[in-house]
C-alpha cells in the first residue's frame, strides 16, 4: 500500500481568464439526432420534455435555455417536428431556441396572479401538436426513478395539472418516465460528451476550483462566512447548488447560507461551490498544526483524512474506459471500505449543467464507464465524532481520438489539462489514469488545515 504524507506541497495553478465556450450549431444538431434515434431505437412516437428553473437541464439540452422562473414544455416527435409550449415571459425566447420549434402560449405556466390572455386547456395545444394520435409517449421531468419495490417508469416527476391534460390528449398512448433516454446510466444521449461540450462545461469547473482555492487561502480567523461566500461566487453566473462558507455548527435555525458569523482558530469549516460543469469542496479545521486539534479528534488525520485520500487516489488511478460501474464501486469499497468510513451514495457521479446528473457506479452495475462522460469525484466518509473531510472535484474520461479532438480543436484548453495533470503526477506523485482529463484545478488536492496554506497530502 503506498504512503499518504502530510508535508509542504506547492499549490497548483489556476486559470483566472478563461473564456466560456458555447456549443456550437453542429453539437445541437447532433444532441437532436441522437434523441431521435434512441426514440426510433425504443418505438416512442413522442417526448413531452418538462423544465422549471432548478430541473431544465434535459430541455435546456435541446434548446439551450431553461425557462427560468416560469415553467415549459417541449414536445419531440419522432419525425423531428419540435414544438416549445411557454409561459408569459418566456415566449421571446422561441425565437433564440437552439433548435427549430413551433411555439404555443399557456400562461398556465406563467406566475401567480399574471394575466391569463389566450389561455385555453393544454390538451387543446397537445391535440394541435398530434399527441392525440401517439401511441407511446416519454414524459421527461429530471428525475429517472431505479426502485427496487415498483416500476420506475410509471412514476412521473411532472406537475399533475399537465400530466392529467396528457392523458386527456393522449387517450390512445401509453405514457412512460422516459429520463433514462437523456440520463441512463451509460447508455443516455447526456452521458457522453464531444470535445465542443467539454470545453462549455470546463469553464465551469475551472471557475468553481479557481474560486475554491482562492477562498481557501482567504481562510483567516475575524473572517465571515459571507466574506468566503462572495469569494467562492464568480463572474455573475448560476450555482446548480446552494454555496457553502459555513464554520462552527452548522444548519443553526436551518440555515443553508453563509452569515456574518466569524471564523474562530479551531473551528470546523466546510466550502462548496459549483457551476455547470464542475463543483468543487473541501472540508476541515480552521487550524495549522495537529496539536490544535479537538482532544476527542486528534487522530483526525490517521483516523478521516488519510484513507478518504487513499480512496480518491485509488478512483483517479483506476477509472478506465471500459470498466464496469461494479469494478469502480469495488475499487473505492477496497480502499475506503464503506462499512468502516461510512459512504453512503454512489463514490462518482455524471456531471453537466447540473450538479448531479446520474450515476453508473453502484453495486453490481454492468454500466460501461465511457470516453466522453464527465465524472464528479464524490466520496463522503462519515466517521461517527470526526469531522469530514473533501476533495470534490470534475474530470472527464476520455479515449485518445477525443483527446486528439480536444487538442486540435481548443488548444488553451488542451494546454490547461497538461498543466493539470502534470501537476498530479509530479507534485502529488498520483498515478493518474491516461483516460482522465482533470477539468478542474484543483483535483487531488487537499488541504485539512485550512491555516497551513502550504501543507496538503500527497502519496510519499
Amino acid at each position: 500500500m503506498k504512503t499518504i504524507k502530510y508535508t509542504t506541497v506547492k499549490e497548483p495553478k489556476i486559470f483566472e481568464a478563461v473564456t466560456p465556450v458555447f456549443l456550437t450549431d453542429e453539437t445541437m444538431n447532433s444532441r437532436k439526432e441522437k434523441l431521435l434515434q434512441q426514440m426510433k431505437d425504443l418505438q416512442f412516437d413522442s417526448l413531452v420534455i418538462y423544465a422549471d428553473r432548478e430541473h431544465g437541464a434535459n430541455f435546456e439540452y435541446l434548446t439551450g435555455f431553461v425557462p427560468r422562473f416560469e415553467e415549459g414544455l417541449l414536445i419531440l416527435h419522432r419525425t423531428g417536428e419540435a414544438s416549445l409550449v411557454l409561459g408569459n415571459e418566456n415566449l421571446k425566447m422561441g425565437d433564440h431556441s437552439r433548435i427549430e420549434a413551433n411555439l404555443y402560449h399557456s400562461p398556465y405556466f406563467s406566475l401567480p396572479n399574471q394575466p391569463m390572455a389566450h389561455e385555453r386547456a393544454l390538451r387543446e395545444i397537445f391535440n394541435e401538436i398530434g399527441l392525440n394520435g401517439a401511441q407511446k409517449v416519454g414524459l421527461i421531468g429530471w428525475k429517472m426513478f431505479t426502485p427496487n419495490q415498483c416500476d420506475g417508469q410509471a412514476l412521473f416527476d411532472i406537475p399533475y395539472f399537465i400530466v392529467e391534460e396528457l392523458k386527456q390528449s393522449a387517450k390512445q398512448a401509453k405514457l412512460i418516465n422516459a429520463c433514462h433516454l437523456f440520463i441512463g446510466g451509460s447508455n443516455g444521449v447526456r452521458t457522453t460528451n464531444n470535445a465542443n461540450e467539454i470545453a462549455h462545461y470546463e469553464y465551469g469547473a475551472n471557475l468553481a476550483s479557481t474560486r475554491m482555492l482562492q477562498a481557501m487561502n482567504a481562510v483567516q480567523p475575524g473572517v465571515k462566512e459571507s466574506d468566503l461566500g462572495e469569494c467562492l461566487n464568480g463572474e455573475g453566473q448560476l450555482n446548480p447548488v446552494v454555496t457553502i462558507a459555513a464554520t462552527g455548527d452548522r444548519f443553526e435555525k436551518a440555515n443553508f447560507y453563509p452569515t456574518h458569523k466569524e471564523i474562530k482558530t479551531g473551528d470546523k469549516l466546510s466550502l462548496t461551490v459549483g457551476y455547470k460543469g464542475g463543483l468543487s469542496s473541501r472540508s476541515g479545521f480552521v487550524i495549522k498544526e495537529v496539536e490544535q486539534l479537538p482532544d476527542d479528534q486528534n487522530d483526525y488525520l490517521e483516523k478521516v483524512v488519510f484513507p478518504y485520500y487513499r480512496g480518491i487516489t485509488a478512483w483517479l488511478s483506476e477509472v478506465k474506459i471500459g470498466c464496469s460501474g461494479e469494478e469502480i464501486y469495488q475499487v473505492i469499497d477496497d480502499a475506503l471500505p464503506k462499512s468502516v468510513y461510512g459512504w453512503s451514495l454512489n463514490p462518482g457521479h455524471l456531471v453537466a449543467d447540473e450538479e448531479w446528473m446520474s450515476s453508473p457506479i453502484y453495486p453490481g452495475s454492468k454500466e460501461e464507464i465511457k470516453s466522453g462522460m464527465l465524472f464528479q469525484i464524490d466520496i463522503i466518509p462519515s466517521v461517527k465524532g470526526y469531522q469530514g473531510t473533501s476533495a470534490e472535484e470534475c474530470v472527464a474520461i476520455a479515449d485518445q481520438k477525443l483527446q486528439h479532438a480536444i487538442k486540435e480543436q481548443y488548444p488553451d484548453l488542451w494546454q490547461r489539462i497538461v498543466t493539470r495533470k502534470r501537476y498530479i503526477k509530479e507534485e502529488l506523485n498520483i498515478d493518474v489514469s491516461p483516460d482522465i482529463l482533470p477539468l478542474s484545478n484543483t483535483v487531488g488536492y487537499l488541504r485539512p488545515f485550512f491555516l497551513a496554506k502550504d501543507l496538503a497530502l500527497k502519496i510519499g
